[in-house]
C-alpha cells in the first residue's frame, strides 16, 4: 500500500524529520508534520491524510492519545501510536481510541512498513465489513433470508422452503414443532438461543436478535442471525413470533480473520507481542493462583540476520524467519507459546517450569536449531542467536516487566560475544538503566548540538611534520565527564541516530578545515581524516558528502574518509559503487583498524583504497616478541608493495617510532606526539606550525 499519505504527529523535530526521512524511502507520502495536538487536529482536518502515525507523549494540554480521540470522532483515520513507553495504564489508555497498531521506539524501517501497511489493510476490511453488513441489513428483507413463524397457542412453528434449505433439509424433512429447530442448533448455543427468545416473550427485549450456530446437514456449521417479533392481541402473553434467518457464516470468518491477524505476526503466523502478553498475564495470574511451577521467558535475537537480508534480499530474510518460526514450534512443548515481536526478535513462554536449569536446557537446543545450516537462494546460511532468559518471580508484577527483563538479559548476551544465552540478574537493570542514559544524552546531544569535535595530528614518521589530522567525535555528560566513544557509538548506531550524527561531524569538520585552509595559506594544506559508520554508507551517501564539500569548499582530495573493515561484510556490489563513486569524486579512502576485521588482499585489491592504518594494538606490540614485529613488517612491506599509504596509529614511545621508520612506515599518530585536541588547541598548533615556517 506505498503512496499513502501519512500525518507525522510528534514534538521532537529530529525525530520527526527522520521519521520522514524513513517514510519517504520506504514509499510513503508525507502530507504533514504537527508538533502539538491543535496543530495535528487542524492537519488532519486540511489533508484528510490515510493515515497517522502519533507520538503518545507530545508536548502542550492535549497529549497523542487525546488528540487521537478527537480526530477519530470527527474523521475516520487509522492511528499509530509511536512510543517508548509500553506501561499498562498507557496502552488502556490508548486503546479506548481503537488505534490500529503500536510501534515502540526505536524501531527498524521495515517494522515501520509493515505496522503500516497492516493498519492500512485493516482498516480497509473494517470499512468493507462496515459497508458488508449494511449491505446484509437491506438484503436481510429479501426473500433469500429464512422466514420462520411459530404459533404459540398451537405451539407449531412455520419454516419457509428457504430456511430449511440454508442448513441443507428438503421441505419435508424438518417437522414444525421447537425441538425441530433446536434440534439443528449447536449444542452449546441451544440454551442461550432459548433464553433470549424468553426474554424477548417476557417482554424484557423490544425486538429479538440472536447469533448462534447451526448444524448443516452435511455436518458443517453454519452461523446465523435470528432476528423476531412478538405479537400480542391486547393479552398480557403474545400469541405469535414471528422472524427471519440469515446466514452470517462469512461475515464471522471476516472477524474471526481480523481478529485472528491482530493477535498474529502476518509472516509467520505466530503469536504476536499483544497475544504474548495476554498468555503470559494468565499464565502468571494462574501460577499464582495456585502456587504452581515457575513460568520462564527466552527472549532470542538472530544475531547475523541484518547480513542475510542486506546480501540476499529481504525475500530470502524472510524465508529465513519462517523457518526459524517452525524450527522454534517443533523445539517446544504444546502447552507452551513461540511468539515473533517483530524484525528477528522471537520469545519462548515455558510453563510449568521446575526449575532454571530446565530453561536453560531448552535455550542450548534452541541455539542448536537455530545454528543448522539453512539454504537459500543458492547459500547454505549458518546463523546463530543470543537469548535472554527469565525466571517469573513474585517480585514480576506485569507481563511487560517479565518481558523487559528478558530483553536486557538478550542485550547482555550480545553484548558479552553474541551467539549465547544469560539467565536475567537484578545488577542488569542498571547496565539497561546506563544505557537508555545514553540514549537519551544522544538524542539530547543532536538536537541541542552539544557534541564537541577533537582533532588528532596525524605526523610524517619521515620530517615529524603535521600533515593531516583525524576528527574525533566527543560526547560529554552533564557533569562534563565524557562517555567513552567505543560506548556511544555503537548505541547510536543501533538506535539509528549514526546517520544523522555523521553528517553532522561531516559537516562541521570539513568546515573548520576549510576554514583553517584559508586562514594559513602559506602552509601546506592539511588533510582532514574522517571516520565513517557501516551504516552510513549508502547511496544517498554520496550525495550528501558532494553536498558538504560545496557548501564547505573543502577541496575533495583533502577529505579522507576511514571505514572499518566490517563494511566488507555488508553487499559487496553497493559498497563496490559507493567507493569507486567517492572515488570519482576525488575524495581518499583508508581502511581503519587493519588487521582486526575481515580484511583480506582480496578487498585491498578491488576496492579503491588509499590508505591503511595500522590498529595500535600492532603498534604497540612492537616492543613484545619478534613474532609481532614480524607481523606488523609483513602488513607495512604489504602496503608499500601495493602503492598504498600507512598511518600507525596509537604511538606511545620512541621505541615504537623508531621500528616503524625502519619498516618504512609513512605516517603515524598516537600521544607520543599529540593527544586529541579541541579546536581552540588545535589552532594554536597550526599557528605555531605557520610561525615556524616563517623563520
Amino acid at each position: 500500500m506505498n503512496n499513502a499519505r501519512v500525518l507525522i504527529v510528534e514534538d521532537e523535530s529530529i525525530v520527526a524529520l527522520d521519521v520522514k526521512m524513513r517514510l519517504s524511502s520506504i514509499g510513503f507520502s508525507v502530507v504533514g508534520i504537527a508538533s502539538t495536538g491543535a496543530d495535528a487536529i487542524h492537519l488532519a482536518n486540511q489533508t484528510n491524510p490515510d493515515l497517522i502515525l502519533m507520538d503518545i507523549k507530545i508536548k502542550g494540554p492535549l497529549d497523542g492519545i487525546e488528540t487521537a480521540k478527537q480526530i477519530r470522532s470527527r474523521q475516520d483515520i487509522p492511528v499509530i501510536y509511536l512510543t517508548a513507553f509500553d506501561d499498562e495504564q498507557t496502552i488502556q489508555r490508548a486503546r479506548i481510541t481503537g488505534p490500529s497498531g503500536y510501534i515502540l521506539k526505536p524501531f527498524e524501517d521495515r517494522e515501520l512498513s509493515i505496522a503500516i501497511d497492516m493498519a492500512l489493510y485493516k482498516h480497509q476490511m473494517e470499512k468493507a465489513l462496515r459497508e458488508s453488513e449494511e449491505r446484509y441489513t437491506l438484503a436481510i428483507q429479501g426473500a433469500n433470508d429464512g422466514i420462520w413463524d411459530w404459533d404459540l397457542r398451537q405451539n407449531r412453528v412455520y419454516f419457509s422452503p428457504r430456511w430449511k434449505e440454508m442448513f441443507g433439509y428438503q421441505d419435508d424433512e424438518v417437522g414444525s414443532s421447537l425441538e425441530d429447530w433446536l434440534r439443528i442448533v449447536h449444542p452449546d448455543d441451544r440454551e442461550y438461543l432459548q433464553q433470549t427468545i424468553a426474554h424477548h416473550l417476557d417482554g424484557l427485549t423490544d425486538h429479538l436478535e440472536c447469533e448462534h450456530r447451526m448444524l448443516h446437514k452435511d455436518g458443517s456449521i453454519r452461523w446465523v442471525r435470528t432476528r423476531g417479533k412478538a405479537i400480542k392481541n391486547g393479552g398480557l402473553r403474545p400469541h405469535r413470533i414471528a422472524g427471519s434467518l440469515s446466514d452470517i457464516t462469512s461475515l464471522k470468518q471476516a472477524q474471526e480473520q481480523l481478529i485472528f491477524d491482530a493477535y498474529h505476526d502476518a509472516l509467520t503466523g505466530l503469536p504476536n507481542r499483544a497475544l504474548l502478553l495476554d498468555r503470559l498475564e494468565h499464565a502468571m495470574e494462574h501460577r499464582k493462583r495456585y502456587n504452581e511451577d515457575t513460568l520462564s521467558i527466552l527472549f532470542l535475537d538472530l544475531d547475523q540476520f541484518k547480513v542475510v537480508n542486506d546480501s540476499l534480499g529481504h525475500l530470502a530474510g524472510d524465508r529465513l524467519l519462517t523457518i526459524i518460526a517452525q524450527r522454534l514450534q517443533k523445539l517446544v512443548r504444546s502447552s507452551d507459546t513461540v511468539a515473533r515481536l517483530g524484525g528477528d526478535e522471537f520469545v519462548v513462554l515455558l510453563e510449568s517450569v521446575k526449575s532454571e536449569a530446565y530453561a536453560r536446557n531448552v535455550a542450548e537446543r534452541i541455539m542448536e536449531v537455530v545454528k543448522a545450516p539453512v539454504h537459500l537462494e543458492g547459500h547454505e546460511i549458518s546463523i546463530s542467536a543470543s537469548i535472554g532468559i527469565v525466571m517469573v518471580t513474585d517480585d514480576h508484577t506485569q507481563a511487560s516487566d517479565v518481558l523487559r527483563d528478558a530483553d536486557i538479559a538478550m542485550y547482555r548476551a550480545k553484548s558479552l560475544g553474541k551467539s549465547r544465552f544469560e539467565v536475567f540478574h537484578i545488577d542488569y537493570r542498571h547496565l539497561a538503566t546506563e544505557r537508555l542514559y545514553i540514549e537519551n544524552c544522544l538524542v539530547e546531544a543532536l538536537e541541542r548540538k552539544e557534541f564537541q569535535i577533537h582533532y588528532q595530528p596525524i605526523y610524517s614518521l619521515s620530517t615529524h611534520q603535521t600533515v593531516g589530522v583525524e576528527a574525533l567525535l566527543r560526547l560529554y555528560q552533564d557533569d562534563g565527564e565524557p562517555i567513552p566513544p567505543a560506548v556511544f557509538i555503537p548505541i547510536a548506531e543501533e538506535i539509528g541516530l549514526i546517520k544523522q550524527i555523521g553528517d553532522w561531524v561531516l559537516l562541521e569538520s570539513c568546515q573548520k578545515m576549510s576554514d583553517w585552509h584559508r586562514a594559513f595559506t602559506n602552509e601546506t594544506p592539511l588533510d582532514l581524516h574522517v571516520n565513517v559508520s557501516v551504516k552510513q554508507f549508502s547511496p544517498q551517501f554520496i550525495t550528501r558528502v558532494q553536498e558538504i564539500l560545496n557548501i564547505t569548499q573543502l577541496e575533495p582530495s583533502r577529505l579522507k574518509l576511514e571505514i572499518t573493515e566490517s563494511i566488507f561484510m555488508a553487499n559487496i556490489d553497493q559498497v563496490a559503487f559507493i567507493m569507486e563513486q567517492l572515488s570519482a569524486i576525488g575524495i581518499q579512502l583508508q581502511i581503519d583498524d587493519f588487521g582486526t576485521g575481515y580484511s583480506s588482499l582480496g578487498y585491498i585489491r578491488r576496492f579503491p583504497i588509499d590508505t591503511i592504518k595500522l590498529d595500535s594494538l600492532f603498534t604497540q606490540s612492537l616492543e613484545g616478541d619478534d613474532k609481532n614485529s614480524e607481523i606488523v613488517n609483513a602488513i607495512i612491506v604489504l602496503a608499500n608493495q601495493l602503492g598504498l599509504e600507512i598511518i600507525a596509529e596509537g604511538i606511545e614511545t620512541e621505541v615504537q617510532e623508531d621500528r616503524l621508520v625502519k619498516m618504512k612506515c609513512n605516517f603515524g599518530q598516537g600521544f607520543l606526539f599529540s593527544k586529541p585536541l579541541d579546536t581552540q588547541k588545535l589552532e594554536g598548533l597550526l599557528e605555531s606550525r605557520a610561525l615556524k615556517g616563517k623563520g
